[in-house]
């Protein structure tokens, strides 16, 4: 029987912060979906991360405005609620990973981070 989606135990795909900060730089960079709240995005998320809560995931992806054909990696602080958001990620198709230890690995190697709210979606054109 396969696991829940929601359940937020076992193992998923994932990618560690270095290989994250990679492939960010690479030619072809993943897309970044925060799944954590919006208070624990503002102290501080990885350059060009969409916020979507875990708890608005399921209501919220189609939404979401993600790639279908690109990688996505999903962060939380401690690769708990990630967990979960591979699962959902994955039933809809996408080629999805979580950051291995979450946001507090990515800090314990200093890498790159901004602070403050998610920024507005641009109005639509037209």
């Amino acid at each position: 029987m396969a696991t829940p989606w929601w359940i937020p135990f076992g193992r998923v795909a994932e990618l560690g912060p270095d290989e994250l900060s990679a492939a960010l730089a690479g030619r072809q960079p993943p897309q970044l979906l925060d799944v954590r709240t919006p208070a624990e995005f503002a102290a501080g998320h990885l350059p060009g991360a969409r916020n979507l809560p875990i708890t608005s995931l399921a209501a919220g992806l189609a939404a979401a405005g993600l790639d279908p054909g690109r990688p996505v990696v999903a962060i939380c602080l401690t690769a708990h609620r990630s967990i979960p958001a591979v699962r959902l990620l994955r039933s809809h198709g996408y080629d999805a990973r979580q950051l291995a230890g979450g946001m507090l690995a990515w800090r314990r190697r200093g890498l790159a981070e901004l602070r403050g709210p998610a920024s507005p979606e641009p109005p639509p054109a037209g």
